[in-house]
């Protein structure tokens, strides 16, 4: 079966564990052939940078293309209508079976249900990663661009558009409010993650507990992304600092905005159990997931959550409807500063109490995150 990707909308990164990279690693896997489409942009330490158009094979057989936006107007405007007039002969090119389209917001979704009313058989998909807490976050991007613009072409695409796949449990309502769609056709798939088989887990999670020099009895807690204020890892490492345990270690890995260095650079050298690691591309990300005794993500949304609990992490999270499917005893919802010092209090006071969140973590991870079920909707 031939698959194609599209990710006009996702900056496609080599190396990382999102979605957009950890579905078609998996249809590579079930012997598929698999094409991403991605724009002309991707992560470097972090920070979003431009990359030259290219066409080439990456290791796990998956083509890669990048394409360029057709310039219109301006570069700003250009990267939001997202047309490019290269994608339209590649598709015709590959004769996709399934096509996938990641993200709802661009012009290429009528490319797509051309070639499908052309093609009967193909099946279509999208996935939509918006949300109220990432998308539409001014007025012009929610009255011109979403409701507007995104809009009409959903509404003329739609009836090409086989099922619309739900990355959260918030992605219904901002469709429908935004774009005005039906929910019939929406259906729900987790993220997922990659799942590391019982001897990869043990030996990374050996292999960095032993590079941070910890023994057994020492607590380590992993927290990453791009920490901006809404990670709210200000507060996380406040609330850290108030519980004097010598046994807890915290590890920040990611990237710290300038405007945010000021605040977390002294709060991180003023504690010594505190080390901060910068970025890290995915391979290694998981290996200090697998280390990792509880994940903290206190503040916004990130697919690291899924990842570490395919890395049998227990979780903190913060209380939104997203995060509902993926806590059940195998971790804590926190709200504010005092809420995560009382976890870690807790945690200080009765530490085996993360030995069964890990193995709760490990069931709901077989329930709704494994990528192998989640890749297997795309052949039905």
């Amino acid at each position: 079966m031939k698959i194609m990707h599209i990710c006009l909308a996702s900056s496609y990164t080599e190396g990382m564990a999102y979605q957009d990279n950890l579905l078609p690693d998996q249809n590579a896997v079930d012997g598929h052939e698999v094409l991403v489409a991605s724009d002309c942009t991707r992560f470097e330490n972090g920070v979003l940078t431009t990359t030259p158009p290219e066409d080439k094979l990456l290791p796990n057989g998956i083509r890669l293309v990048r394409l360029p936006f057709d310039f219109i107007f301006t570069t700003f405007i250009s990267d939001k209508i997202r047309k490019t007039k290269l994608l339209k002969p590649l598709i015709y090119e590959f004769y996709p079976d399934v096509i996938l389209f990641h993200g709802l917001c661009a012009w290429e979704l009528l490319t797509v249900a051309q070639y499908k009313q052309e093609h009967p058989k193909v099946r279509f998909y999208t996935d939509s990663h918006g949300d109220f807490g990432n998308s539409a976050k001014n007025f012009l991007s929610k009255n011109i661009l979403h409701r507007i613009y995104y809009r009409l072409i959903l509404r003329k695409a739609y009836p090409q558009i086989d099922k619309i796949f739900l990355i959260n449990l918030e992605n219904e309502d901002f469709i429908k409010q935004m774009y005005g769609l039906p929910s019939h056709k929406m259906e729900y798939i987790s993220p997922g993650g990659f799942i590391p088989n019982d001897d990869d887990w043990s030996f990374a999670r050996q292999k960095i507990r032993g590079k941070l020099g910890l023994s057994p009895n020492d607590v380590l807690f992993v927290h990453s992304g791009k920490l901006d204020r809404l990670k709210r890892t200000e507060e996380l490492l406040r609330a850290f600092s108030s519980v004097k345990d010598s046994s807890f270690h915290l590890v920040i890995i990611g990237s710290i905005p300038n405007d945010m260095q000021k605040i977390l650079l002294p709060l991180i050298e003023a504690d010594g159990r505190i080390q901060y690691l910068g970025w890290k591309l995915a391979d290694e990300l998981i290996e200090y997931l697998c280390a990792c005794d509880l994940y903290v993500q206190p503040g916004s949304q990130s697919a690291t959550m899924n990842t570490a609990m395919c890395c049998k992490a227990p979780v903190m999270l913060q209380p939104r409807k997203n995060h509902q499917p993926f806590l059940n005893g195998n971790g804590w919802f926190v709200e504010s500063e005092d809420d995560i010092a009382r976890v870690f209090a807790e945690i200080s006071g009765n530490p085996q109490i993360l030995k069964q969140m890990s193995e709760n973590s490990t069931k709901i991870v077989c329930e709704i995150l494994d990528f192998k079920k989640i890749a297997a909707r795309l052949y039905d």
